[in-house]
């Protein structure tokens, strides 16, 4: 076989090779970028990045310091003096020569993801060709940033503005890196905003590249990437003049973040949460269809770790022995091994840490009285020395109060739950604090809207699963989250309104004499 070789133009690094048995033979130096200057950390502090399937070292980026960080926002301060004033027209014009660079490098980018995080390929692929077509996306929203004109009085003119925050922050998770990193700059920019984003430790080489890609087309202090910790990310948060904070992650971070934030300033807080996504299958629903759309929406391409799994499969009792069987026999067929090899359906999860968490889960269902249906163990792949893969998982008869119903554990864990009737099945569907997600599938409208009507979440599916649809805010309910993003909603969240009121009639002009 002939050698992959994954053409980087990261400064300073040529190339990173891997071999036949996809193993790292050059590694990643990667940079941050403060103020228009690519560079590494003025203390010499690195985080290493391993590859979750082999951990292997596959490179490292700076561990910024507090100074750093704060040097970045000072950077984004004295830049949205110049950026709020620029025009629609500019500012469009930056998005767009980011997204096309950024789409001309997307093999680069997918395959640098794989090996950062243990997603598979394609999807990564994927995440970088929905990330373009966002910023697109948001380039087409650019006029729909306006004010409105209010009759408050018949002799006077009434209007509003939207204008920017100032400085915005930007907290990136570890399983959607570059897709979340490049799509959700473009409306804080749009809206005439800088921003600083502090990418996840856990998985931060393709954010250097994204750095590298900035660097070259933006103006200075106008986008700032900094790489670091969890304490980077929480000097970003406290900082004063940052008044607008966006975060994707877990619910004990987002309340980490509104806590920490509020004790600084009063701030615009955003957050995407987790997610215990039920997924109902009504009797009369087209069953096949429903299994298949149910497996897909495990989101086992991701290891599970994805916020909007739909993780808690809800089936009627009559139908539940059946369905339990066909459930079984399509995530046998989920091909596990190396993210990079394209005949995979799923590969590691992210870090030792979350390994652990995902094997004490399953140990912890079982203790609880979960029927153990299918996986359940750790796995080795050949090829693949101490790589963190967890066999894809399924239990059955799982009850609300169990810790696997009600904790997001962000692994390849699947729950199938019985229930009696509709009541029964909304019962337990809002039986969690989460509110993110749900699917719902059923052949009859009136079923499908009281369900639709009656479950707590903030983006419910019928007779689909999974797309994300181009303008459909996004966001959760309950712990799941504040906020909308992905449509208007977000865009509009990066502004303040304004009101201007002229006094334009003899009256007012006689009062103010």
């Amino acid at each position: 076989m002939h050698p992959l070789t994954i053409e980087l133009k990261l400064t300073g690094v040529l190339a990173v090779e891997i071999d036949e048995r996809f193993k790292v033979t050059e590694q990643l130096e990667g940079k941050m970028l403060i103020n228009g200057e690519l560079r590494g950390s003025n203390c010499n502090q690195w985080l290493d990045s391993h590859c979750p399937a082999t951990q292997e070292l596959i490179g490292k980026v700076p561990n910024a310091s507090a100074e750093e960080m704060t040097e970045a926002v000072t950077a984004a301060k004295e830049a949205s003096k110049a950026w709020k004033k620029t025009s629609q027209k500019q500012r469009v014009a930056l998005i767009e020569e980011i997204a096309q660079r950024l789409e001309a490098r997307a093999d680069e980018f997918a395959k640098i993801e794989a090996l950062d995080t243990g997603n598979t390929v394609g999807p990564m692929t994927n995440d970088v060709h929905k990330a373009v077509e966002r910023m697109h996306f948001y380039c087409g929203l650019a006029y729909e940033l306006k004010g409105m004109t209010v009759p408050s009085t018949p002799e006077n003119i009434h209007l509003t503005l939207r204008e920017p925050y100032g400085v915005v922050g930007r907290i990136i998770p570890f399983n959607h890196p570059i897709g979340f990193a490049a799509s959700r700059i473009a409306p804080a920019l749009i809206a005439g905003n800088t921003i600083v984003v502090k990418p996840s430790e856990q998985a931060p080489l393709s954010a250097s590249l994204l750095a590298e890609i900035c660097a070259e087309v933006a103006p200075p202090g106008v986008i700032n990437i900094v790489t670091g910790d969890r304490v980077t990310g929480e000097v970003l948060v406290r900082d004063p003049r940052v008044k607008r904070i966006a975060f994707i992650g877990s619910v004990a971070s987002g309340m980490a973040i509104q806590k920490a934030a509020a004790e600084s300033a009063v701030k615009h807080v955003s957050l995407e949460l987790g997610g215990k996504n039920p997924f109902i299958v009504c009797e009369d629903a087209n069953l096949d269809d429903a299994i298949k759309a149910a497996t897909n929406g495990m989101n086992f391409g991701w290891q599970g770790q994805s916020c909007g799994s739909t993780s808690r499969l809800i089936i009627h009792r009559s139908q539940y022995e059946e369905l339990s069987k066909k459930v079984v026999e399509r995530v046998k067929q989920v091909k596990v091994g190396h993210p990079l090899n394209t005949s995979i359906k799923m590969g590691p999860v992210v870090s030792e840490a979350q390994y652990q968490k995902v094997l004490n889960y399953i140990q912890m269902a079982s203790d609880e009285g979960a029927e153990l249906l299918l996986g359940g163990n750790a796995m080795e792949i050949d090829g693949c020395p101490g790589g963190f893969f967890v066999e894809p998982t399924v239990f059955g008869n799982v009850t609300s109060n169990m810790r696997i119903a009600q904790e997001e554990v962000f692994g390849p864990i699947m729950s199938l739950m019985p229930y009696d009737d509709l009541d029964d099945a909304i019962e337990i569907a809002n039986s969690t604090t989460y509110g993110l997600t749900a699917a719902v599938w059923t052949n009859n409208y009136f079923t499908a809207m009281e369900l639709s009507r009656s479950i707590e979440a903030g983006y419910v599916w019928v007779n689909g699963i999974g797309n994300h649809y181009r303008g459909q805010p996004y966001g959760g309910y309950k712990n799941s989250g504040i906020g909308r993003e992905e449509g208007l909603d977000e865009m509009l969240s990066y502004t303040e309104i304004k009101s201007l009121n002229f006094a334009m009639g003899q009256a007012e002009r006689a009062k103010n004499n």
